[in-house]
């Protein structure tokens, strides 16, 4: 999977919206009611890299692949950073993502959740 596809099976969740950030952040932010799922950053020489959350056993399991590390300003919070997405398999990568969005999605007040399940943003299981 590329950065481009990537970025398509972000966009395609309930409910997310894409945003850029500027300087000094430089990055193209996916969230969900407000609540960030993932992001790609825009500026070399780390144009590309993604990150997202991960469960803290996953945090573990994920640093120890090369060329996954903890995403700098978020590793306290588990996040990590895949300098290059082609080299993480599609389906792995795919499960990870809808578990940071999962997440995100479950930290909304219940009544934000609510909101975007009867705008038929969110399936009503998710919720």
């Amino acid at each position: 999977m590329d950065a481009r596809a990537l970025k398509a099976c972000c966009a395609r969740f309930p409910g997310a919206i894409s945003r850029s950030l500027g300087p000094p952040y430089n990055i193209l932010l996916y969230e969900v009611g407000g609540r960030q799922f993932a992001y790609f950053k825009l500026s070399d020489p780390e144009r590309w890299r993604f990150s997202f959350r991960a469960t803290p056993e996953r945090f573990l399991e994920l640093t120890g692949i090369p060329g996954i590390k903890p995403a700098r300003y978020m590793a306290r919070f588990h996040w990590v950073t895949v300098v290059d997405v082609r080299t993480v398999p599609a389906a792995y990568l795919r499960e990870l993502v809808a578990w940071s969005y999962r997440r995100a999605l479950a930290s909304l007040p219940k009544s934000k959740q609510a909101a975007l399940a009867g705008a038929g943003m969110v399936p009503a299981a998710a919720s």
